[in-house]
């Protein structure tokens, strides 16, 4: 088993630090926290071991699972990856994008793995219809939330649409053309709700919103390509999945058939793909015990956060 040390005991660490100890692929070995009152009281209430400091924490483990807060990511990465340990760091990978570039470049060096805690790659929904998304020409997403002054160190890009901006990269194979967005900070020093366009080589163009101003909760993605429509509700864990194809000569009497101007006619057709329940965050911990235990590729390597992070800094210089 892979031994493993959580730095962070926050709300999402604590969420870390429960699905370690539940993992059959992992030896949860402890934590750390500087907050010697929320690390005493964990240590009491849940039984994990509280190590004294981040070296000994490091020192004892096979890989660091980085649940802190953002400006720290890079100084803790860098701790890990010089005493030989793998790294599985929640997004986004760190501040900036010089900061990530040397995490990967260390690592790379080290021969160590890391891993980005992109979550929505392993929603099962978004699982289940990403083979069928091939060269998307237009994708627009929401990622709404309500107001919670957790997260609210960053702006909304590196807090909520980073999600998203992931999810773009992964599924559009081009490089970035053009960017524009939008931005305004209404309760919060820096921007609660942004907009950007992002247009590729390809053609294919992205419209992402993120607000954490919101009175309801959202996050859909949507995929335009030719023949198909796909919907994803990352949220519900829904997806719709609509294509097109020629009709047939004869069509049957409950075939939805459509006709073009030009005369073309096209059958629609409803396709339901299987969604597999599963636990988003345990799924992406185990799959980089794989990646460490069976030297399978890594799903989100470092490189992969270092670039959403690039996209996500272009977003924000617009909207100074």
């Amino acid at each position: 088993m892979i031994r493993a040390g959580v730095l962070g005991a926050g709300h999402l660490g604590k969420i870390h630090l429960r699905l370690l100890e539940e993992s059959k692929r992992y030896e949860l070995v402890g934590f750390f926290d500087p907050d010697d009152k929320t690390a005493k009281a964990l240590e009491q209430e849940k039984g994990y071991t509280a190590f004294k400091s981040e070296a000994n924490l490091i020192q004892a483990c096979d890989m660091v699972d980085i649940v802190t807060p953002t400006p720290l990511h890079h100084q803790n990465a860098l701790n890990a990856i010089h005493k030989g340990k793998h790294v599985f760091i929640e997004k986004p990978i760190a501040n900036s994008v010089a900061e990530a570039r040397e995490i990967y470049e260390l690592a790379n060096q080290n021969g160590v793995l890391g891993q980005v805690g992109h979550v929505e790659r392993f929603n099962p929904a978004f699982k289940a219809i990403k083979s069928s998304v091939t060269h998307p020409k237009f994708i627009e997403s929401h990622r709404l939330a309500e107001f919670n002054p957790r997260g609210t160190d960053v702006p909304v890009v590196l807090d909520l649409m980073i999600h998203d901006i992931d999810v773009l990269l992964s599924v559009v194979e081009s490089n970035v053309k053009y960017v524009s967005a939008s931005g305004v900070a209404v309760i919060s020093t820096t921007p609660d709700i942004t907009n950007a366009r992002i247009e590729f080589e390809n053609g294919c163009v992205a419209n992402l919103t993120a607000s954490r101003i919101s009175l309801k909760k959202m996050r859909k993605t949507r995929f335009f390509q030719k023949n198909a429509y796909i919907a994803v509700d990352f949220l519900e864990k829904k997806v719709e999945v609509v294509k097109m194809k020629d009709a047939p000569r004869k069509p049957e009497d409950f075939d939805l058939i459509l006709e073009n101007a030009d005369g073309e006619k096209k059958q629609i057709y409803f396709e339901n793909p299987n969604i597999k329940d599963s636990n988003a965050i345990l799924e992406e911990l185990e799959v980089f015990a794989d990646a460490i235990d069976k030297n399978e590729p890594v799903v989100v390597p470092l490189e992969n956060g270092a670039r959403a992070l690039e996209l996500a800094h272009q977003i924000m210089d617009c909207c100074k």
